[in-house]
């Protein structure tokens, strides 16, 4: 009776079941690792800016309120100088055809003539202000210099200055407040639109340090420091305007 026997057999190989490494993977950990730690900064720097921007967007929008209630103010101001300068202006322009007629009096009836100019001296004495009294010496001897053309003592530009010099003066201050507006408005305009940007950069910097994929996470940090360095070039072309 013969007895079979199996042939001997090879044992087989363990194969392991874990997923072998790359050799790239501790170094594309490593990357990944800095692409986030730059994120973050990145993320930090914007926010500063931003933050940065949007305070002197609100320092530009009280300037621009402060400049147009000065405006304001100084028109009103305006409005009443030359309203008490024209109203000075119509008194004088009457006192002076009063006295007109008085020196015509006392040029063609020699009866009237100590009466009219009785009453001529005393409007000159009691009537006629320094400026008005200069104007008319000043039309007096234009005059005689050119008997041919008559110059009205209203034309002089010392006495107009005189009576007109304020409201001018109150008027180109107004002018030059609500010009000031108009620039703190368009500043703050602008540093309003740099926030809106950078708030887009933000945004893909958020994205992007939750990326998992390393093309995805440089692709969005490009385009955000793109945006960012648009709008940050934008801020620094607006002037700095003191808190202080």
């Amino acid at each position: 009776m013969t007895t079979d026997t199996a042939p001997p057999t090879n044992p087989s190989p363990v194969v392991d079941a874990r997923p072998r490494r790359s050799r790239n993977e501790p170094r594309l950990g490593r990357l990944l690792s800095n692409v986030e730690l730059v994120t973050a900064i990145l993320l930090g720097v914007v926010s500063v800016t931003t933050a940065y921007a949007s305070f002197q967007a609100s320092l530009y929008d009280g300037e621009n309120t402060k400049q147009l209630s000065a405006g304001q103010n100084s028109q009103t101001e305006a409005e009443s100088l030359y309203l008490e300068a024209n109203q000075q202006y119509i008194r004088d322009v009457q006192l002076w055809d009063q006295m007109t007629e008085l020196q015509i009096e006392v040029d063609s009836d020699p009866l009237a003539a100590p009466v009219s100019q009785l009453k001529y001296d005393t409007l000159l004495f009691t009537s006629v202000s320094e400026e008005l009294n200069a104007a008319i010496i000043w039309s007096a001897d234009q005059n005689v210099a050119d008997p041919a053309t008559y110059t009205s003592p209203f034309e002089s530009e010392d006495y107009q200055n005189a009576l007109y010099g304020a409201w001018a003066e109150e008027d180109d201050n107004s002018i030059a407040a609500f010009e000031k507006a108009d620039v703190a408005d368009a500043n703050g305009d602008a540093l309003t639109l740099t926030t809106v940007l950078m708030a887009i950069s933000l945004f893909l910097l958020g994205v992007a340090a939750v990326a998992r994929q390393l093309r995805v996470q440089l692709l969005l940090m490009g385009i955000s420091m793109v945006i960012y360095v648009a709008a940050l070039g934008m801020t620094i072309a607006v002037p700095f305007i003191p808190w202080w």
